[in-house]
């Protein structure tokens, strides 16, 4: 009885298209890392990073480009070693997190880019404006199993955005010419998941 019920469900599995070859998987918090850096006083780059995130991966097994992203980032988790610094961030000058407290990136299409390589177009929701943004994908690396079981892969993502684009428009003239912080925002993901 056990045996036929398996193999109904197997039979199921198999004759439902993607089913049985999509896999869900979630971003591990403690190894993975949402950061950034952007050009400080024209001279150097200040790089922070969000500590407080989720992500939820669905991967075709067959077909990658079948496959979709959903990252939501705690905007007051902000992060750079700077109290201060942060402090301003948070503030309407910035991220405003009182008003926007999540930016979020949902995926709409993902394409190959070369061996091991993939381009990720979606939406990234930052400080209440919704722009597409398209993500530089090394990954996913095959399966690993670690020591208590669960099943892991890696993935590093990147992408540069104009932060004027999103609202984030605060500055300060120097009197050596130029502007206190830069436009162009460089965002790295570096993804440690964990298939459900």
């Amino acid at each position: 009885m056990k045996r036929t019920i398996a193999s109904i469900a197997t039979l199921i599995a198999l004759s439902i298209p993607g089913l049985a070859l999509a896999s869900t998987w979630s971003l591990d918090p403690d190894h993975s890392n949402v950061g950034f850096k952007v050009r400080h006083l024209m001279v150097s780059n200040v790089k922070g990073n969000f500590e407080k995130f989720t992500g939820t991966i669905d991967i075709n097994d067959k077909d990658v480009t079948k496959s979709s992203v959903q990252v939501s980032i705690d905007t007051n988790s902000i992060n750079t070693n700077v109290q201060k610094r942060d402090a301003h961030l948070r503030s309407a000058d910035f991220f405003d997190v009182a008003k926007y407290p999540t930016m979020t990136f949902v995926s709409k299409k993902v394409a190959k880019a070369g061996k091991n390589k993939l381009k990720v177009t979606g939406y990234l929701t930052l400080h209440g404006i919704t722009k597409e943004v398209v993500l530089d994908v090394e990954g996913p690396s095959a399966e690993s199993k670690d020591p208590w079981g669960n099943i892991r892969k890696g993935a590093t993502a990147t992408a540069k955005i104009n932060r004027k684009d999103f609202g984030l428009v605060w500055n300060a003239a120097l009197e050596t010419g130029g502007v206190a912080v830069g436009d162009e925002v460089t965002i790295t993901l570096e993804a440690e998941m964990i298939r459900k």
